[in-house]
């Protein structure tokens, strides 16, 4: 089963950037479709981007697309995947969560098998 660790996230000002790393440490197999969601106080999960492990293919939730951009970088038994986050709102401002599983990368979704522990991420305005 994948392992997930999170970096990134923190305080950032409206219209900053920031990045968000997430170390998935798995066989191939049950990390096929690896991805990003949020959750803010009082609001359920909402997908943000993920990427088919395979063929770098992603996909964007509407309130990010053309904002945020993911990426996966492949070392040995390890990927990174990467979530650059440019143009940050207020409305952004939520626990982010990296997450992993071996089914469908067709559009965002929130319900992963292998979620991280989750990183904040704050936007000021």
């Amino acid at each position: 089963q994948a392992q997930l660790e999170e970096s990134g996230g923190g305080s950032v000002q409206a219209g900053g950037s920031l990045i968000l790393s997430c170390s998935v440490s798995s066989y191939t197999y049950s990390s096929a479709c690896m991805g990003w969601f949020r959750q803010a106080p009082g609001n359920e999960r909402e997908g943000v981007a993920l990427i088919n492990r395979r063929d770098d293919t992603a996909k964007y939730g509407d309130r990010v697309v053309g904002r945020f951009t993911i990426s996966q970088d492949n070392a040995g038994s390890t990927t990174t995947l990467v979530l650059q986050m440019n143009d940050l709102k207020p409305e952004d401002t939520a626990m982010y969560y990296c997450a992993a599983d071996k089914y469908h990368c067709l559009a965002v979704r929130t319900d992963f098998d292998i979620v991280g522990q989750g990183t904040q991420v704050t936007v000021s305005s």
